[in-house]
């Protein structure tokens, strides 16, 4: 199908582009969203009469996106959530985790603004990254953490991770394992 491009999408072409989509890519998701309209005759007369009001919106919604950008990029977010001893998290941190983390930290974002390359199954700092705007990408950590202390930790370097090794002391227990008098020799021989 062919379709006029009301803003830039990824991959897909510029704002007034008029390229070739998948029937259901065109359908579902571009005009829904009013991100494009059919390549009609009507609609392209339509479009030249509206294109510079188009881009003078996206213009501000780019600016506006680049001033939000200019304080959310690199910041650290903290997500309190629970794990085995590995680290293995018992699900995982979504991109709606992410953008109520985010939400709650004083910036208001959608869910389908967060993209992040792979799930994020394991304690640790992750990054990712956020939307603003078609041209306006900015990138976030989000701390992934058992406890707010363990999220202290981890942001300073730490490997929550590693299971500490314990050992028994066992000169301090084999003298209190034993009657006085016998030995360990002595019990096998009995037992013999």
């Amino acid at each position: 199908m062919q379709v006029i491009l009301l803003q830039r999408v990824g991959r897909i072409g510029q704002m007034g582009d008029v390229v070739n989509v998948k029937d259901g890519f065109a359908r579902n998701f571009l005009l829904p969203q009013k991100k494009a309209l059919r390549a009609t005759k009507e609609n392209l007369a339509k479009f030249d009469g509206q294109r510079s009001q188009l881009e003078a919106v996206n213009l501000e919604q780019k600016k506006e996106a680049e001033a939000v950008a200019g304080k959310l990029n690199g910041q650290s977010f903290i997500a309190i959530r629970s794990a085995g001893d590995t680290g293995q998290l018992y699900g995982s941190v979504s991109p709606r985790d992410i953008a109520e983390v985010v939400t709650a930290g004083g910036f208001t974002i959608d869910r389908s603004q967060v993209v992040i390359d792979k799930p994020i199954k394991t304690l640790g700092v992750h990054g990712a990254k956020v939307q603003l705007h078609p041209e306006v990408l900015v990138g976030v950590a989000i701390n992934v953490a058992r406890s707010q202390e363990e999220a202290e930790r981890q942001a300073r370097g730490e490997n929550v991770t590693v299971i500490k090794d314990e050992k028994l002391d066992i000169e301090t227990y084999s003298e209190d394992m034993f009657e006085e008098g016998a030995s360990p020799a002595a019990d096998e021989a009995e037992e013999a």
